[in-house]
């Protein structure tokens, strides 16, 4: 059941513009799967791989929630969406949760009605150079020329950063990932700049990657995450958990291999509620009472995630940073299973 769906912005803005169903988790369950807004192609967070196959950080959340809520981790039609398009796809329904790398913002969350329940990033925007440039400081980008997406938070920043430190710069503005990475490679831009994450992933998938150098500056908080429509609290609900779950499941040393044992209960509460063992918290949220532990078996939990799709062993090479447990010094914590 797992599909994918790549669509332009004029088919998106062409769709029905009335109010989606305010019961998502049942249009869901009726539909047979979800569907999830991925990126174009953001290596690291969600790629097609050479079979087509989705791959990366935000898919394995997509995954969990396949699986929370059908038992199918596959269960999941991924539909990419472009930075101009993503939101109006989310506002008429056409995906049902966005897991594009998008930051959490005032506006997006006010203005464009639209909820943010997590962060499953802590990113900040970098800039990515040519070796052979000899720049070793964003602060040395005078006269530059820097591709950069727009309908992106990076273009505000980048305009920010220039002007507080008295520069001047040519933007090249580009449509898409796919876009500038190809401007880049062509020299037609000095600079890349976007989320430090997705630099790291553009350049692990150069022909030589060591040609290229992520600048040390971070100029900007870029909390990424999921976002669902205003309006339906029961399915934000649904989102927030499971990727709590996730995060909860490492903190308690759940993982994808012994989470069908510890499922059958134990001497901890909060564990047991978490995997169904006791209490109802899945039939709060419409679910089984196992939708954590099906979630957790299907993508392992949060660390497992990471280190599998972007972490330092993979090409991409992240460290944990700021997304480490906030019991090892970072910022990732999940509300109490209670």
């Amino acid at each position: 059941m797992r599909k994918t769906i790549l669509l332009s912005a004029a088919t998106v803005a062409g769709l029905a513009t009335g109010a989606a169903s305010a019961d998502t988790l049942s249009d869901i369950k009726e539909r047979g799967k979800l569907n999830c807004g991925v990126t174009e192609g953001t290596l690291g967070f969600s790629a097609r791989d050479a079979s087509g196959k989705h791959q990366g950080f935000d898919v394995e959340f997509c995954r969990a929630l396949g699986a929370a809520i059908f038992d199918d981790a596959d269960a999941v039609e991924y539909i990419e969406l472009s930075s101009k398009n993503r939101f109006s796809g989310l506002s008429t329904g056409l995906v049902d949760v966005l897991y594009r790398t998008t930051t959490w913002t005032f506006s997006r969350d006010v203005d464009l009605k639209t909820s943010f329940v997590g962060i499953n990033y802590y990113d900040g925007q970098g800039f990515m150079v040519p070796a052979e440039l000899g720049v070793s400081s964003a602060k040395e980008l005078e006269g530059a020329t820097v591709c950069i997406e727009t309908g992106t938070t990076t273009e505000l920043n980048l305009a920010d950063f220039f002007r507080t430190n008295n520069m001047s710069y040519e933007p090249l503005p580009v449509g898409s990932p796919t876009e500038a990475k190809a401007l880049f490679i062509e020299g037609a831009c000095d600079v890349y700049t976007t989320d430090a994450s997705a630099l790291a992933g553009v350049r692990a998938s150069l022909k030589d990657p060591s040609a290229y150098v992520i600048l040390p500056e971070v100029v900007s908080k870029e909390p990424l995450g999921p976002a669902v429509r205003h309006g339906d609290n029961a399915w934000e609900d649904v989102v927030r958990w499971t990727q709590n779950a996730l995060v909860a499941a490492e903190e308690f040393g759940i993982t994808q291999a012994n989470v069908a044992e510890l499922a059958k209960g134990g001497d901890n509460p909060e564990i047991n509620r978490l995997l169904g063992a006791e209490g109802s918290l899945g039939e709060m949220l419409g679910l089984d009472a196992d939708w954590a532990a099906r979630a957790i078996a299907a993508t392992g939990n949060y660390g497992e995630v990471f280190e599998r799709t972007i972490g330092e062993s993979t090409p991409i090479g992240l460290s944990r940073g700021l997304n480490a447990l906030w019991t090892e010094g970072g910022l990732q914590y999940s509300q109490p299973f209670r």
